[in-house]
């Protein structure tokens, strides 16, 4: 069994074919743990009343995968193929790897802003995970562009160690959930800036502010921030699949009930198939769904 990408919907799916006694192989470029191990806190993951930090969980499921003998490879899949045999063929940038099933779990990718100055200053302030690189903006004053409980929660986890955080929503009301809204609007360390947008991210070796422009009245205004954190949405990473499934407008992989796709042996799970919810537990639910689903047909084959 090959399982693409190791966050929650594949890790639980490795673990369930695993522990059935299948021969798993989990393919990761970042050898597991998904974007759920970048966020700082997860409180809404089922048996940790406090919360539980997302590196933590992911370690814990990368952990409890590897005890039933899940073997997690770091290698970015570039194209799956179907052979005349049923066979597929999962091309890496180390190596190739076949097998009869594939559970495809690649969840998404950060979706950029396209501003002037977001892509020369990639690495340089500006940034996608605020677990990751907001040590780096100790005591500084930094901006984070996004409404969902995304956004929400890493501005929270921000307003620990910058100065100020100045959250930027394009709409009046947040996407986000209510305790998420209320816990921002109550920090005295976030400033909201709603129905606004960033037109352009300055600086020349690192940020050193940004353009924000009202949408509702048009007030340009310029803010000195070190850091953006960008969480405007996310695109799914179907490219390597697309000729084997099919996708909805927005390129999320369209699956039955049982997580099959239009390829037999092939299912998808987790953030990148088309659903109403991506959260932790809704992926884990999903790994599990495909696994079943994954095995059943192994079996049907091998009779």
């Amino acid at each position: 069994m090959i399982v693409v990408g190791g966050g929650p919907a594949g890790l639980t799916a490795a673990l369930y074919t695993a522990r059935s006694g299948w021969k798993v192989i989990v393919l990761d470029p970042m050898g597991g743990g998904g974007q759920a191990a970048t966020t700082d806190m997860i409180h809404n993951y089922p048996g940790f009343p406090q919360g539980i930090k997302g590196p933590e969980l992911m370690e814990l499921m990368t952990e409890h995968a590897r005890g039933f003998g899940a073997v997690i490879e770091m290698d970015e899949v570039k194209r799956v193929t179907l052979g005349d045999r049923g066979v597929f063929s999962v091309s890496g940038q180390a190596s190739t790897y076949e097998s009869s099933a594939v559970i495809y779990c690649a969840g998404t990718s950060p979706r950029r802003l396209n501003v002037p100055g977001e892509d020369r200053l990639v690495g340089k302030g500006v940034s996608f995970c605020a677990t990751c690189d907001g040590p780096l903006f100790s005591g500084r004053r930094v901006a984070v562009v996004g409404g969902g409980d995304s956004a929400l929660t890493e501005a929270q986890f921000l307003a620990r160690l910058a100065s100020q955080v100045i959250l930027i929503h394009r709409r009046n009301e947040f996407r986000a959930g209510l305790y998420n809204q209320k816990m921002v609007r109550e920090n005295g360390k976030i400033v909201l800036r709603m129905n606004s947008v960033v037109d352009e991210i300055h600086g020349e070796r690192y940020v050193e502010g940004i353009t924000v422009r009202n949408v509702k009245t048009g007030e340009v205004e310029k803010e000195p921030v070190s850091a953006v954190f960008v969480y405007a949405g996310s695109s799914p990473n179907s490219a390597p699949v697309a000729d084997l499934v099919e996708t909805d407008d927005s390129g999320y992989i369209v699956t039955g009930p049982d997580m099959s796709t239009k390829t037999p042996g092939l299912y998808a799970a987790g953030d990148v198939r088309r659903k109403s919810l991506r959260q932790v537990s809704t992926a884990v639910g999903d790994g599990a769904t495909a696994a079943f689903a994954a095995e059943t047909y192994l079996m049907g084959r091998t009779i």
